[in-house]
């Protein structure tokens, strides 16, 4: 009976097995903590991998590129190997898919929000901390092949956003906030002077509902002699209920991940929102589409969008979407974003930052580290940063001669020193001290998803005729929280929560190794049985 029940429970353990594989939690498997080692052993050979995001900017993959050149002639024994994408989502959902499997990148561009996700697994993401005050390897080390900044050159502000759980697991690389870019000559010819220095909501929606007032009964708007004006249009709205709510001291989250979100003030912004949509007078990016696209073909006064966006901007924009013959001739200004308070503006700080990926051999994780350092010497936050409207993320590259030179020669040229791209990136220089960022934990991400869904869904629903009312806002609070699990993020946005469902790929490469086992063990079942049957003969 024994021999006799041998290979079916070989082939009851394949189908266990398989089964266990593709039940099993992502982020559950564990590492050891990563310690500093004494030294660099430089007598070894690594190979580090590196994922990093850009938006199909050429210039941007170049820069990548030389940097890893330059770094790798100084560290001639460390091999980078570089993986682009075009959204910062998809580097997300492949991390996730990574740990699951082990097979995390060393270096990885990401946001904070999606590192507090990468935390749920142990010892996935290195902190930093040990490293930054290592005498030979840190931040500024003495024994570092390049000059690289000191943490004290790090923009306080931006290193702060690294900071999760009282430990840096990031490093700043670059930083942007939103702008509001302006039709200039629209807003005066509807008898509206732009102010000198910021913009107010009451501002903003008393020329947008001018301009959506000119609408004739033809169809042809007299602000733009156009069939099409959508008067305010913003791209993030996730970022516009944020900056709302912080500018009026509203609730939104507190640091340890208590929902605030569903207050009256933000039913109060919605109620407002959705009065100024069923004018025409305002859209969003996912409903109607890019601002800039709408700003550069005169169809649009308020446009907002990210500052490293500035090169989409304005007529003569170095980067556009559309076709140069829709291309209508303005003066294009550039604002922070519009605020409630003007004499205490706040203002949103976004941008990637670079973590490290914990390995089994702490040599390949200090070689990481060289290597996310080097990302913030003066050579790549320089030439990166003047690709777009970023901010270099170190003091010592923002008061490098190079750096101020570039920004002294705005509008030399509409290419490298485009004057709407040099002037998103001041606007963001000359507010650090007025920008914020949100609190960081796990599921902070899905609630700064439910604060644009907020106006996304209100706008969707005024489009649609539907009436808008407290009872619409308090289905949609309810609907929204459902939608994004906001419930269980309240009930305890652990570190150690669970990473939730596999993304697809990940449960396509389990299914996959499943099925290679029970293949497997039915050849060796289907062997034991041919060997058998021989025997008999």
């Amino acid at each position: 009976m024994k021999h006799r029940n041998r290979p079916a429970a070989l082939l009851l353990a394949g189908c266990l097995a398989g089964a266990l594989l593709l039940s099993g939690c992502h982020g559950s498997r564990e590492q050891a903590a990563f310690t500093v080692p004494d030294s660099f052993d430089a007598s070894r050979d690594y190979e580090i991998t590196f994922w990093a995001k850009n938006d199909t900017n050429k210039t941007q993959t170049d820069i990548y590129k030389q940097a890893i050149e330059d770094f790798q002639a100084l560290y001639p024994n460390i091999t980078v190997t570089l993986r682009l994408y075009t959204d910062y989502g998809d580097i997300y959902n492949d991390v996730i898919t990574n740990i699951s499997t082990g097979t995390t990148p060393n270096v990885c561009i990401t946001y904070p929000d999606h590192i507090a996700t990468y935390l749920t697994g142990d010892n996935v993401v290195v902190p930093l901390d040990g490293l930054f005050a290592d005498e030979k390897y840190g931040l500024g080390g003495s024994d570092l092949a390049f000059d690289g900044p000191t943490q004290d050159e790090i923009v306080p502000q931006f290193l702060e956003e690294c900071r999760l759980n009282g430990h840096y697991y990031a490093l700043p690389y670059m930083r942007s906030t939103e702008a509001c870019y302006v039709n200039k000559d629209m807003v005066e010819a509807l008898g509206f002077t732009l102010p000198e220095d910021t913009l107010t909501w009451d501002f903003v929606w008393q020329v947008s509902e001018a301009a959506a007032a000119t609408k004739g009964d033809d169809g042809v708007y007299g602000a733009n002699g156009q069939k099409v004006l959508i008067p305010f249009l913003y791209k993030s709205t996730d970022n516009m209920m944020i900056q709302m709510l912080k500018q009026l001291g509203a609730g939104y989250s507190t640091p340890s991940g208590e929902i605030q979100l569903f207050n009256d003030t933000t039913q109060g912004l919605l109620l407002d929102i959705a009065g100024h949509t069923a004018t025409g007078a305002f859209s969003t990016f996912k409903i109607s589409g890019y601002p800039a696209n709408f700003l550069n073909a005169g169809q649009c006064i308020f446009a907002v969008d990210s500052t490293a966006g500035a090169t989409w901007m304005g007529t003569d924009a170095p980067l556009v979407d559309i076709d140069p013959s829709e291309i209508v001739p303005f003066e294009t200004a550039v604002y922070p974003v519009p605020q409630f308070d003007p004499d205490h503006p706040q203002m949103i700080s976004q941008g990637p930052s670079v973590c490290i990926f914990n390995k089994d051999d702490p040599q390949e994780v200090l070689a990481s580290w060289l290597f996310t350092q080097y990302l913030l010497t003066n050579s790549v936050q320089i030439s990166y940063s003047e690709t777009e409207g970023y901010v270099p993320v170190t003091t010592k590259a923002q008061a490098a001669p190079e750096y101020q030179d570039y920004l002294s020669r705005a509008g030399e040229d509409n290419d490298s020193h485009y004057a709407v791209k040099i002037e998103a990136a001041r606007l963001l220089l000359d507010n650090l001290d007025n920008t914020f960022t949100t609190a960081v934990f796990n599921g902070s991400t899905s609630l700064r998803n439910a604060a644009g869904q907020l106006i996304e869904d209100t706008t969707k629903a005024v489009r649609r005729g539907q009436q808008v009312d407290d009872t619409f806002i308090d289905q949609l609070y309810t609907d929204t929280a459902a939608l994004y699990h906001l419930d269980s993020v309240a009930a305890g946005g652990s570190a150690k929560a669970d990473l939730g469902p596999l993304p697809p790929t990940a449960v396509a490469l389990l299914a996959a190794l499943a099925g290679a086992w029970v293949c497997i063990l039915g050849y060796l079942l289907f062997r034991t049985l041919r060997r058998r049957k021989n025997a008999r003969q």
